[in-house]
């Protein structure tokens, strides 16, 4: 999982209309020229200090792949379903792969350069050293899992049992190959990482600690780190000082790369429309918005504060936008299968049918900050299909619960002996239920407890700075956890369905698969926990089945999966699919949400220079 580093902001006038993707104030004809300015947060926030390699937070994804760094294959960087399909971009086309899905050739285009000081041929031979890097211990790239056994030899590498990759062949300057263990549909949205851009080794090879070439980083796309010509790398190691366009305590501006050639390019993927994006940090959330107002800002990183929301949303002449697009992040309510009284499906069901999802919404801020989830999977992580109209199978109401359905339900459970739609066992009083101790988590435990209530459920609840770690321990047999959230890496299902619920990836310590689907009595005597471990379902069959699939296939194959789930094995009460708002400045002419990163689509956004004012 992506580390998104987003900070939630409870909202005045929850409740009110909000038209998601209205603008209130009309955007003028983009045209090219000016400088994209946009407020961070001090710090910048990056996990691995901007360095491809091991970088895994999405703004840091958004730059690299709208500006700075171009893969084999990328994606157009608009908003929706659309945004999430792969396409072409070093690479001529997306290739067939071969060996019965095992084998993968790219031909790279002609004219595709690094930007200076390099200046000179992007070959396959960069690709292949930008693996090298994954593959390399000391770098610690945080997600070479991806990588790590699917490309044949990279195993092998990575501890350094040979001194290549097997798996990845490049027999000339413009091919490359790649030779898989096993045949894996989603390989081309692996590919689309920021990790496996071209990387110069002239130049990394200088950068032996993790994070080291984030203050070196040279560009393959239409930007580049301002200052980058003046980077000496022919002179030995210590003769380079970070490029100047890059200082992780101030700012980091970008500039266009004069290496680059837009022929080589589409303007569906990159428009490029700026001259430069100078991203400018600031201490405080509250200078950023009013520089954004008065026209000093086009937009931020940081998701804009509730006054702020509540203002806009209420006063449709200020100049400004509020934008609202989908984040392809689930939030949702774990219940532990191996737990009283969670080891009954139908306590499971009924607590998915009373559940008062609306009202989770309103504490957490109303439709700007969140669609209703009725199932796990995103839409737009399975071609757009199945969106909540389509699928609902706990529906009720405007989403408020539906007491009766539950209680019939509930009527079913051997926890309610006298079938009253009632749970009269003792498992279910005071159920223990761990969740964060701030806003909204700590504000939505009193609308949970209050579905449940009238199911005879009653919650004892321990709000926790340290939620993750009980939660994630086998050992300490939480029944009901709610603060759990899960955002893709990549458009497709593989980053949420295997590691959420395959056994393969249960862990006694650092346990993502909270449900524990799949566990089995050797899991309970490994963990040392306690409950019924006996028969739980297992999904691992159905993973497996879905993996080498390609295109619609693959994709209603994950479709059937998240609806099994929910209708047998009902591991979660998914509740709602969370929404980025962004406050967008009066100067910004185009302006659009990037679905892969996350992130605003910098490589679309235009400013009226006019307007502009220091």
């Amino acid at each position: 999982m992506r580390r998104w580093g987003i900070v939630l902001v409870v909202v005045a006038l929850a409740t009110g209309a909000f038209a998601p993707n209205a603008r209130v104030a009309p955007l003028q004809e983009p045209r090219r020229g000016g400088t994209l300015r946009i407020g961070v947060l001090d710090p910048f926030g990056f996990t691995d200090a901007f360095d491809p390699t091991g970088e895994y937070h999405y703004s840091a994804w958004g730059i690299y792949s709208n500006l700075l760094l171009r893969t084999l294959v990328t994606y157009e960087h608009v908003e929706g379903p659309e945004g999430a399909v792969v396409v072409p971009d070093l690479a001529t086309d997306l290739p067939e792969p071969t060996d019965d899905g095992k084998t993968y050739t790219f031909e790279l285009k002609e004219g595709v350069r690094f930007g200076p000081p390099l200046d000179r041929p992007i070959t396959s031979h960069d690709v292949e050293y930008a693996f090298e890097r994954i593959g390399t211990q000391e770098l610690s790239a945080q997600y070479r899992f991806y990588y790590d056994p699917l490309i044949a030899g990279m195993h092998d590498f990575i501890r350094e049992r040979s001194d290549d990759i097997e798996g990845i062949e490049t027999p000339d300057d413009r091919t490359i190959v790649f030779h898989l263990t096993r045949p894996s549909g989603d390989f081309l949205n692996r590919l689309s990482m920021p990790a496996t851009a071209p990387i110069p080794e002239e130049v990394a090879r200088c950068s032996k600690k993790p994070g080291a070439y984030g203050r070196f980083v040279i560009a393959s796309g239409p930007y580049m780190l301002e200052g980058s010509e003046d980077l000496v790398w022919d002179q030995g190691c210590r003769a380079m000082d970070p490029i100047s366009g890059f200082d992780p305590d101030k700012r980091m501006e970008l500039v266009r790369n004069p290496s680059y050639d837009p022929a080589t390019d589409s303007p569906e993927v990159r428009a490029n429309y700026v001259d430069g994006v100078l991203f400018q940090t600031y201490e405080t959330g509250r200078r950023i918005f009013r520089r954004i107002e008065s026209g000093r800002l086009e937009s931020s990183t940081y998701p804009p504060p509730s006054k702020v929301i509540a203002r806009y949303r209420s006063n449709p002449q200020l100049d400004a936008t509020l934008r609202s697009s989908p984040l392809d992040r689930t939030w949702y309510l774990s219940m532990n299968l191996t737990q009283p009284p969670f080891d009954d499906v139908h306590v499971r069901k009924a607590v998915n049918l009373a559940m008062d999802k609306a009202a989770i919404r309103d504490e957490w801020g109303g439709r700007i900050r969140a669609d209703i989830a009725t199932h796990i999977l995103p839409p737009n992580v399975t071609a757009g299909h199945p969106d909540a109209s389509e699928y609902d199978p706990y529906p009720s109401r405007d989403h408020g619960g539906d007491l009766k359905a539950a209680r019939e339900e509930m009527r079913q459970s051997d926890y309610d002996a006298d079938h009253d739609g009632r749970c009269d066992a003792r498992a279910c009083r005071r159920v223990l239920t761990f969740t964060r101790n701030y806003a909204p988590y700590s504000e939505i435990d009193d609308v949970v407890a209050r579905s449940l209530r009238p199911l005879g459920i009653t919650l004892d609840v321990e709000e926790r700075a340290d939620f993750y770690t009980p939660v994630m321990t086998v050992s300490r047999n939480i029944p009901f956890a709610l603060g759990g959230g899960w955002a893709k890496d990549y458009p497709d299902a593989q980053t949420y369905v295997p590691w959420l619920f395959s056994s393969q990836r249960l862990l006694c310590h650092g346990n993502v698969n909270y449900s524990l689907v799949g566990a089995t009595l050797e899991t309970k005597r490994e963990c040392g926990a306690e409950g019924s471990f006996r028969d739980l379902p297992n999904v691992d069959y159905r993973i497996r089945a879905c993996r080498p699939l390609r295109g619609n296939e693959r994709t209603q194959c994950w479709v059937d999966l998240d609806k099994h789930l929910m209708e047998n094995v009902v591991p979660w009460i998914p509740y709602l699919w969370e929404r980025a708002v962004r406050l967008v400045g009066p100067t910004v002419t185009k302006y659009e949400h990037d679905q892969f990163s996350g992130s605003p689509a910098y490589a679309h956004m235009a400013v009226d220079p006019s307007r502009q004012r220091d």
